[in-house]
Protein backbone atom coordinates (compact mmCIF):
# COMPACT_ATOMS: atom_id res chain seq x y z
CA UNK A 1 0.00 0.00 0.00
CA UNK A 2 2.74 2.43 1.38
CA UNK A 3 4.93 1.84 -2.25
CA UNK A 4 1.63 2.43 -4.03
CA UNK A 5 0.88 5.87 -2.94
CA UNK A 6 4.90 6.59 -3.20
CA UNK A 7 4.32 5.29 -6.74
CA UNK A 8 1.25 7.91 -6.77
CA UNK A 9 2.87 10.79 -5.69
CA UNK A 10 5.67 11.10 -7.90
CA UNK A 11 3.38 10.97 -10.96
CA UNK A 12 1.79 14.16 -9.46
CA UNK A 13 5.36 15.90 -8.95
CA UNK A 14 6.20 18.37 -12.21
CA UNK A 15 8.71 16.91 -14.41
CA UNK A 16 11.82 18.67 -13.59
CA UNK A 17 11.25 17.25 -9.88
CA UNK A 18 10.72 13.96 -11.15
CA UNK A 19 14.05 14.59 -13.15
CA UNK A 20 15.96 15.03 -9.95
CA UNK A 21 15.10 11.74 -8.54
CA UNK A 22 16.52 10.07 -11.35
CA UNK A 23 19.68 12.35 -11.04
CA UNK A 24 22.82 9.78 -10.82
CA UNK A 25 25.64 10.58 -8.70
CA UNK A 26 28.75 11.29 -9.98
CA UNK A 27 32.59 9.55 -9.34
CA UNK A 28 35.22 12.26 -9.37
CA UNK A 29 38.39 12.07 -10.46
CA UNK A 30 40.34 14.75 -8.59
CA UNK A 31 43.73 16.47 -9.09
CA UNK A 32 46.53 17.98 -6.87
CA UNK A 33 49.21 19.80 -8.31
CA UNK A 34 52.80 20.85 -6.56
CA UNK A 35 52.54 24.18 -5.76
CA UNK A 36 55.53 26.03 -7.49
CA UNK A 37 54.12 29.76 -6.97
CA UNK A 38 56.96 31.70 -4.73
CA UNK A 39 56.66 31.33 -1.14
CA UNK A 40 53.08 29.12 -1.58
CA UNK A 41 53.48 26.33 1.46
CA UNK A 42 49.52 25.61 1.44
CA UNK A 43 47.92 22.91 0.09
CA UNK A 44 44.07 22.87 -1.13
CA UNK A 45 43.26 19.53 0.68
CA UNK A 46 44.52 17.94 3.77
CA UNK A 47 44.35 14.28 3.92
CA UNK A 48 41.29 13.72 6.13
CA UNK A 49 39.52 15.54 3.82
CA UNK A 50 41.24 12.96 0.95
CA UNK A 51 39.80 10.77 3.31
CA UNK A 52 36.52 11.79 2.94
CA UNK A 53 36.20 11.81 -0.59
CA UNK A 54 37.76 8.55 -1.26
CA UNK A 55 35.07 6.92 1.22
CA UNK A 56 32.57 8.27 -1.10
CA UNK A 57 34.19 6.58 -4.19
CA UNK A 58 35.56 9.26 -5.67
CA UNK A 59 39.80 9.18 -7.09
CA UNK A 60 41.91 11.49 -5.83
CA UNK A 61 45.58 11.81 -7.61
CA UNK A 62 47.83 13.85 -5.58
CA UNK A 63 51.77 15.09 -6.90
CA UNK A 64 54.35 13.47 -4.86
CA UNK A 65 55.23 16.18 -2.09
CA UNK A 66 52.67 18.06 -3.19
CA UNK A 67 51.86 18.25 1.02
CA UNK A 68 55.98 18.37 2.00
CA UNK A 69 55.49 22.53 2.94
CA UNK A 70 52.14 21.94 4.97
CA UNK A 71 54.01 19.08 6.76
CA UNK A 72 51.74 16.49 5.52
CA UNK A 73 53.56 13.00 4.27
CA UNK A 74 52.59 11.03 0.90
CA UNK A 75 52.45 8.49 2.78
CA UNK A 76 49.60 10.04 5.04
CA UNK A 77 48.04 10.60 1.64
CA UNK A 78 47.70 7.62 0.37
CA UNK A 79 46.80 5.73 3.16
CA UNK A 80 43.43 8.19 3.55
CA UNK A 81 43.22 6.40 0.00
CA UNK A 82 44.89 9.02 -1.90
CA UNK A 83 47.03 8.12 -5.38
CA UNK A 84 50.60 10.01 -5.61
CA UNK A 85 51.56 10.39 -8.97
CA UNK A 86 54.70 11.79 -9.91
CA UNK A 87 53.94 14.04 -12.78
CA UNK A 88 51.85 17.47 -13.04
CA UNK A 89 51.13 15.38 -16.91
CA UNK A 90 49.36 12.47 -14.72
CA UNK A 91 47.46 15.32 -12.18
CA UNK A 92 46.10 17.19 -14.96
CA UNK A 93 44.17 14.33 -16.86
CA UNK A 94 42.00 14.60 -13.91
CA UNK A 95 38.27 15.86 -14.47
CA UNK A 96 38.64 17.96 -11.80
CA UNK A 97 41.69 19.95 -10.69
CA UNK A 98 42.06 21.93 -7.31
CA UNK A 99 44.89 24.11 -6.31
CA UNK A 100 46.38 27.15 -4.28
CA UNK A 101 47.81 29.25 -6.80
CA UNK A 102 46.80 30.45 -10.13
CA UNK A 103 47.06 27.99 -12.80
CA UNK A 104 50.80 29.04 -14.11
CA UNK A 105 51.75 28.66 -18.06
CA UNK A 106 53.44 25.14 -17.83
CA UNK A 107 50.24 23.95 -16.57
CA UNK A 108 47.59 26.00 -19.02
CA UNK A 109 49.61 23.99 -21.20
CA UNK A 110 48.26 20.41 -19.36
CA UNK A 111 44.87 21.40 -19.71
CA UNK A 112 41.83 19.56 -21.42
CA UNK A 113 38.18 20.65 -22.51
CA UNK A 114 35.47 20.52 -20.34
CA UNK A 115 37.70 20.53 -17.27
CA UNK A 116 36.93 22.31 -13.89
CA UNK A 117 39.20 24.07 -12.13
CA UNK A 118 39.37 25.21 -8.86
CA UNK A 119 42.34 28.01 -7.91
CA UNK A 120 43.33 31.06 -6.70
CA UNK A 121 43.01 34.13 -9.18
CA UNK A 122 44.75 36.98 -7.94
CA UNK A 123 43.20 39.23 -10.78
CA UNK A 124 45.77 41.64 -9.98
CA UNK A 125 48.42 40.04 -11.10
CA UNK A 126 47.43 38.66 -14.09
CA UNK A 127 47.70 39.81 -17.76
CA UNK A 128 45.25 39.67 -20.86
CA UNK A 129 47.18 36.69 -22.73
CA UNK A 130 46.25 34.74 -19.49
CA UNK A 131 42.87 34.75 -19.90
CA UNK A 132 43.23 34.25 -23.48
CA UNK A 133 44.79 31.25 -22.88
CA UNK A 134 42.25 29.59 -20.29
CA UNK A 135 39.90 30.55 -23.07
CA UNK A 136 41.19 28.37 -25.51
CA UNK A 137 41.24 25.34 -23.50
CA UNK A 138 37.51 25.85 -23.09
CA UNK A 139 37.31 24.94 -19.64
CA UNK A 140 35.99 25.95 -16.32
CA UNK A 141 37.43 27.90 -14.32
CA UNK A 142 36.34 28.85 -10.52
CA UNK A 143 38.20 31.83 -8.56
CA UNK A 144 37.83 30.93 -4.48
CA UNK A 145 38.69 34.60 -3.95
CA UNK A 146 35.15 35.05 -5.67
CA UNK A 147 33.09 32.15 -4.06
CA UNK A 148 30.46 32.96 -1.37
CA UNK A 149 28.63 30.88 0.91
CA UNK A 150 25.17 31.15 1.98
CA UNK A 151 25.39 34.33 4.22
CA UNK A 152 26.99 36.02 1.10
CA UNK A 153 30.18 36.21 2.46
CA UNK A 154 33.60 34.98 1.00
CA UNK A 155 34.58 31.86 3.28
CA UNK A 156 38.27 31.59 1.61
CA UNK A 157 39.01 34.91 1.97
CA UNK A 158 37.40 34.78 5.89
CA UNK A 159 39.08 31.76 6.78
CA UNK A 160 42.99 33.28 5.54
CA UNK A 161 41.94 36.71 7.17
CA UNK A 162 41.42 35.17 10.29
CA UNK A 163 44.57 33.20 10.10
CA UNK A 164 46.01 36.28 9.15
CA UNK A 165 44.77 38.40 11.60
CA UNK A 166 45.51 35.64 14.82
CA UNK A 167 49.13 34.46 13.20
CA UNK A 168 49.73 38.32 13.05
CA UNK A 169 50.04 39.04 16.71
CA UNK A 170 52.25 36.04 17.28
CA UNK A 171 54.76 36.92 14.84
CA UNK A 172 54.76 40.85 17.28
CA UNK A 173 55.00 38.88 20.01
CA UNK A 174 58.02 36.80 18.87
CA UNK A 175 59.23 39.80 17.45
CA UNK A 176 58.93 42.30 20.36
CA UNK A 177 60.62 39.69 22.62
CA UNK A 178 63.95 39.26 20.64
CA UNK A 179 66.93 41.44 21.96
CA UNK A 180 67.79 42.64 18.57
CA UNK A 181 64.18 43.35 16.45
CA UNK A 182 62.62 44.23 19.32
CA UNK A 183 63.19 44.93 23.36
CA UNK A 184 63.25 41.78 25.51
CA UNK A 185 59.31 42.50 25.86
CA UNK A 186 56.55 39.68 26.52
CA UNK A 187 53.98 40.30 24.67
CA UNK A 188 50.83 41.21 26.33
CA UNK A 189 49.27 41.82 30.03
CA UNK A 190 51.16 40.70 33.27
CA UNK A 191 50.59 41.90 36.80
CA UNK A 192 52.13 44.94 38.10
CA UNK A 193 53.90 46.10 34.39
CA UNK A 194 51.62 48.24 31.74
CA UNK A 195 49.71 45.89 29.14
CA UNK A 196 51.25 45.82 25.54
CA UNK A 197 49.48 48.76 23.15
CA UNK A 198 48.48 47.64 20.29
CA UNK A 199 46.84 50.18 17.12
CA UNK A 200 44.95 48.08 14.31
CA UNK A 201 44.30 49.89 11.02
CA UNK A 202 41.59 48.63 9.70
CA UNK A 203 38.67 46.86 11.05
CA UNK A 204 37.88 44.06 8.76
CA UNK A 205 38.26 40.27 9.15
CA UNK A 206 41.87 40.84 9.48
CA UNK A 207 41.74 43.69 11.84
CA UNK A 208 38.78 41.50 14.28
CA UNK A 209 40.97 38.45 14.72
CA UNK A 210 43.72 40.63 15.85
CA UNK A 211 42.23 41.99 17.90
CA UNK A 212 40.94 38.87 19.52
CA UNK A 213 44.08 37.96 19.96
CA UNK A 214 45.52 40.63 21.82
CA UNK A 215 43.24 40.79 23.75
CA UNK A 216 43.11 37.45 24.72
CA UNK A 217 47.11 37.88 25.94
CA UNK A 218 45.95 40.79 27.63
CA UNK A 219 47.07 43.87 25.37
CA UNK A 220 45.79 47.53 25.40
CA UNK A 221 44.15 47.80 21.76
CA UNK A 222 42.91 50.61 19.39
CA UNK A 223 41.32 50.02 16.35
CA UNK A 224 41.05 52.69 13.37
CA UNK A 225 39.21 52.63 10.59
CA UNK A 226 37.11 55.25 8.20
CA UNK A 227 33.62 53.37 8.45
CA UNK A 228 32.10 53.67 11.71
CA UNK A 229 29.15 50.53 10.32
CA UNK A 230 32.54 47.98 10.27
CA UNK A 231 34.09 49.78 13.79
CA UNK A 232 31.04 49.20 15.49
CA UNK A 233 30.27 45.45 13.80
CA UNK A 234 33.79 44.82 15.51
CA UNK A 235 32.84 45.91 18.81
CA UNK A 236 29.55 44.07 18.28
CA UNK A 237 31.61 40.63 17.30
CA UNK A 238 34.07 40.84 19.80
CA UNK A 239 31.75 41.58 22.32
CA UNK A 240 33.09 44.24 24.35
CA UNK A 241 34.08 47.80 23.93
CA UNK A 242 37.42 48.39 22.70
CA UNK A 243 38.98 51.96 21.81
CA UNK A 244 38.01 52.77 18.30
CA UNK A 245 38.32 55.62 16.02
CA UNK A 246 37.66 57.02 12.34
CA UNK A 247 40.97 57.25 11.04
CA UNK A 248 41.74 60.90 12.45
CA UNK A 249 45.31 61.83 11.77
CA UNK A 250 45.99 63.81 15.37
CA UNK A 251 44.63 60.56 16.99
CA UNK A 252 46.37 57.94 14.85
CA UNK A 253 49.65 59.85 15.42
CA UNK A 254 49.91 60.14 19.30
CA UNK A 255 48.31 56.41 19.43
CA UNK A 256 51.26 55.75 17.41
CA UNK A 257 53.84 57.16 19.70
CA UNK A 258 52.75 54.97 22.57
CA UNK A 259 52.30 51.77 20.92
CA UNK A 260 54.27 48.70 20.90
CA UNK A 261 52.59 46.91 17.89
CA UNK A 262 51.33 48.66 14.73
CA UNK A 263 49.31 46.32 12.40
CA UNK A 264 48.00 47.67 8.58
CA UNK A 265 44.84 45.56 7.61
CA UNK A 266 43.38 47.60 5.52
CA UNK A 267 41.72 46.07 2.23
CA UNK A 268 40.67 47.53 -1.09
CA UNK A 269 38.12 46.39 -3.61
CA UNK A 270 40.09 47.88 -6.01
CA UNK A 271 42.87 45.68 -5.44
CA UNK A 272 45.70 48.36 -4.35
CA UNK A 273 45.67 49.26 -0.77
CA UNK A 274 45.80 53.11 0.44
CA UNK A 275 49.63 54.68 1.44
CA UNK A 276 47.81 55.61 5.11
CA UNK A 277 50.93 56.00 7.33
CA UNK A 278 53.89 58.37 6.08
CA UNK A 279 57.36 57.60 7.23
CA UNK A 280 56.91 60.95 9.60
CA UNK A 281 54.81 58.96 11.48
CA UNK A 282 56.69 55.42 11.89
CA UNK A 283 60.04 58.53 12.33
CA UNK A 284 57.44 59.00 15.47
CA UNK A 285 56.89 55.35 17.05
CA UNK A 286 59.08 54.22 19.65
CA UNK A 287 62.76 52.36 19.12
CA UNK A 288 62.11 48.68 18.79
CA UNK A 289 58.79 48.77 18.13
CA UNK A 290 56.71 46.86 15.44
CA UNK A 291 54.97 46.78 12.36
CA UNK A 292 53.20 44.45 10.73
CA UNK A 293 51.46 45.24 7.01
CA UNK A 294 49.10 42.74 6.31
CA UNK A 295 48.08 44.87 3.60
CA UNK A 296 51.60 43.99 1.72
CA UNK A 297 49.84 41.53 -0.31
CA UNK A 298 47.84 44.91 -2.12
CA UNK A 299 51.05 46.86 -1.93
CA UNK A 300 51.03 48.05 1.98
CA UNK A 301 49.65 50.96 3.78
CA UNK A 302 53.09 52.12 5.26
CA UNK A 303 54.92 54.19 3.68
CA UNK A 304 58.13 52.56 4.70
CA UNK A 305 56.55 49.03 3.74
CA UNK A 306 58.10 47.28 1.07
CA UNK A 307 57.93 43.55 0.33
CA UNK A 308 59.53 40.53 2.53
CA UNK A 309 59.87 37.10 2.45
CA UNK A 310 59.51 33.83 4.91
CA UNK A 311 63.14 33.23 4.66
CA UNK A 312 64.20 37.23 5.27
CA UNK A 313 60.97 38.80 6.82
CA UNK A 314 62.16 41.37 8.85
CA UNK A 315 64.31 44.66 8.22
CA UNK A 316 64.45 48.08 10.22
CA UNK A 317 63.79 52.00 9.74
CA UNK A 318 64.07 54.44 11.94
CA UNK A 319 64.56 51.72 14.97
CA UNK A 320 60.97 49.96 13.83
CA UNK A 321 61.02 46.30 13.57
CA UNK A 322 59.12 46.01 9.75
CA UNK A 323 57.60 42.31 9.03
CA UNK A 324 56.24 43.08 5.52
CA UNK A 325 55.88 39.36 3.89
CA UNK A 326 52.75 38.45 1.42
CA UNK A 327 50.87 35.54 2.56
CA UNK A 328 51.00 35.29 5.97
CA UNK A 329 48.78 32.31 6.01
CA UNK A 330 51.84 29.97 4.49
CA UNK A 331 54.04 31.01 7.55
CA UNK A 332 51.09 28.70 9.51
CA UNK A 333 50.43 26.59 6.16
CA UNK A 334 49.25 22.94 7.89
CA UNK A 335 46.31 25.14 9.38
CA UNK A 336 45.65 27.24 6.59
CA UNK A 337 45.69 23.90 4.08
CA UNK A 338 43.51 22.43 6.98
CA UNK A 339 40.71 25.32 6.48
CA UNK A 340 41.00 25.13 2.84
CA UNK A 341 40.20 21.79 3.05
CA UNK A 342 37.56 22.24 4.82
CA UNK A 343 35.77 24.64 2.94
CA UNK A 344 36.43 22.60 -0.49
CA UNK A 345 35.95 18.99 0.48
CA UNK A 346 31.76 20.02 1.16
CA UNK A 347 31.51 21.46 -1.86
CA UNK A 348 33.22 18.09 -4.20
CA UNK A 349 31.05 15.51 -1.94
CA UNK A 350 27.71 17.92 -3.14
CA UNK A 351 28.84 18.28 -6.61
CA UNK A 352 29.90 14.28 -6.72
CA UNK A 353 25.73 13.64 -4.99
CA UNK A 354 24.27 16.25 -8.11
CA UNK A 355 26.22 14.13 -10.84
CA UNK A 356 29.53 16.71 -11.39
CA UNK A 357 30.72 19.67 -11.33
CA UNK A 358 28.20 21.41 -13.57
CA UNK A 359 25.25 20.36 -12.01
CA UNK A 360 26.67 21.66 -9.01
CA UNK A 361 27.26 24.94 -10.46
CA UNK A 362 23.96 25.35 -11.48
CA UNK A 363 22.36 24.60 -8.02
CA UNK A 364 24.74 26.61 -5.73
CA UNK A 365 25.22 30.08 -6.26
CA UNK A 366 27.58 31.07 -4.27
CA UNK A 367 30.16 29.35 -5.77
CA UNK A 368 29.10 29.94 -8.92
CA UNK A 369 29.62 33.41 -8.17
CA UNK A 370 33.22 32.20 -8.24
CA UNK A 371 33.30 31.06 -11.67
CA UNK A 372 35.16 33.47 -14.19
CA UNK A 373 35.64 30.97 -16.94
CA UNK A 374 32.36 28.93 -18.58
CA UNK A 375 33.46 26.44 -21.01
CA UNK A 376 36.33 28.97 -22.47
CA UNK A 377 33.59 31.98 -21.92
CA UNK A 378 34.38 34.72 -19.41
CA UNK A 379 31.60 35.00 -17.02
CA UNK A 380 32.84 37.96 -14.86
CA UNK A 381 32.38 41.34 -15.73
CA UNK A 382 35.40 43.19 -14.55
CA UNK A 383 37.50 40.43 -15.86
CA UNK A 384 35.83 40.95 -19.27
CA UNK A 385 35.71 45.25 -18.82
CA UNK A 386 39.07 45.15 -17.10
CA UNK A 387 41.00 43.10 -19.41
CA UNK A 388 38.69 44.12 -22.79
CA UNK A 389 37.55 40.39 -23.78
CA UNK A 390 34.20 39.34 -24.30
CA UNK A 391 31.46 38.62 -21.55
CA UNK A 392 28.20 36.28 -21.39
CA UNK A 393 26.35 35.83 -18.19
CA UNK A 394 26.83 32.64 -16.78
CA UNK A 395 22.95 31.39 -16.19
CA UNK A 396 22.64 31.94 -19.78
CA UNK A 397 25.76 29.97 -20.99
CA UNK A 398 24.16 27.19 -18.40
CA UNK A 399 21.18 27.54 -20.25
CA UNK A 400 22.76 26.75 -23.73
CA UNK A 401 24.89 24.10 -22.40
CA UNK A 402 22.15 21.97 -21.19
Amino acid sequence: MEEKKSRYAEYLMPQEETLELGRQRSRLTIGVPKETFFQENRVILAPEGIGLLTRQGHEVLIEAGAGVAAHFTDHEYSEAGGQIVYSPEEVFKSDTILKVSPLTADEIELLRPRQAIFSGLRPGIQKEEYFRSLMQKRITAVAFEFMQDRTNSFPVIRAMSEIAGSTSIFIAAEYLADPEMGRGQMFGGFTGIRPSEVVIIGAGTVGEYAARSAIGLGALVKVFDNAVFRLRRLQTNLGMRVFTSILHPAVLVESMRTADLVIGAVHSKEGKSPCLITEEMVREMKEGSVIIDVSIDQGGCFETSRPTTHKNPVYKVHGITHYCVPNIPSRVPQTASQALSNIFVPILLQAGAEGGVENFLKLDHGVRHGVYLYNGTITNPFISKYFNLPFQDIDLLMAAFH
